[in-house]
């Protein structure tokens, strides 16, 4: 279960007798960042990855971390191997099966749908990690005007 702090979502882990916290990261609209990706000829991807990569990297303490966004910019296939892998990872420290594995990476071979794929499959299972944890779904404006109005 999570415990909000300020806007920080933190989780228990079950590690250290379950009294150590940890960070977690936002769940993220797949429609949102797709559009943005292409209105951004791509440069958003490269935000994602690095934000995924952080908040990874923040809750695990394993991986990369941000360095994902060097790897995209030079090596893009690597960054499809290793963000799939890091999540394989989290979903089998926790003794669970994992939706993706870094196999997923070779989605690259296949241009644009390829890469769609990947992209979907991945968030997918991040958000559903993150939210298995605790995280809540990105509040949108719209919402808490609504709220306010009301």
């Amino acid at each position: 279960m999570g415990v909000y702090v300020g806007a920080t979502v933190l989780a228990t882990s079950a590690e250290h007798g379950g009294r150590r916290r940890r960070p977690l990261g936002q769940r993220r609209s797949i429609a949102t960042v797709l559009l943005l990706t292409i209105v951004t000829l791509g440069i958003w991807l490269l935000v994602w990855s690095h934000q995924n990569g952080d908040e990874l990297k923040r809750y695990s303490n394993k991986g990369f971390g941000g360095v994902y966004l060097i790897f995209s910019f030079v090596f893009y296939p690597v960054t499809m191997f290793l963000m799939a892998s890091e999540v394989e990872q989290l979903y089998r420290n926790e003794g669970e099966e994992p939706p993706i594995t870094a196999i997923w990476g070779l989605w690259f071979l296949l241009p644009i749908i390829g890469n769609l794929i990947w992209y979907v499959r991945i968030q997918r299972s991040i958000n559903d990690y993150w939210a298995s944890h605790g995280a809540a779904a990105r509040v949108r404006r719209s919402d808490v005007a609504s709220r306010n109005a009301g």
